[in-house]
């Protein structure tokens, strides 16, 4: 499957929503884990600001990458950003999308006075 790096230069990047668990099975509640290091994925939320629009971007980072007191309005950095095209189909309906990937979200700068999470 075909890895895209996507560069982050330039870019203003923050947090949307806090982490949380990325389910590997809604119904069991199971985790989700990085299949080389066995390390529990989160996801985190966004905003992704670059060439004058913004987007929201759902991540999945692996947890040791994911540093304490992450809240909406931080301002991050993202290691080793990817983006990977993907497709499947579900009860005969084909659906398809850009999953996002990062090694580590790191703060650059506190949340924005007046921010909740």
């Amino acid at each position: 499957m075909r890895l895209i790096p996507v560069d982050t230069t330039g870019a203003l990047v923050m947090v949307a929503q806090e982490p949380r668990p990325k389910l590997k099975d809604r119904r069991t509640g199971e985790m989700a884990m990085d299949t080389e290091t066995g390390a529990p994925l989160m996801t985190v939320d966004v905003t992704f600001v670059a060439n004058g629009q913004a987007e929201i971007l759902s991540l999945t980072v692996p947890q040791p990458g994911i540093p304490e007191g992450l809240v909406p309005g931080t301002l991050v950095a993202l290691t080793k950003l990817i983006a990977r095209p993907w497709e499947n189909e579900f009860n005969g309906q084909k659906r398809s999308g850009i999953a996002f990937r990062a090694d580590a979200v790191t703060a650059t700068m506190p949340a924005f006075a007046g921010a909740k999470g």
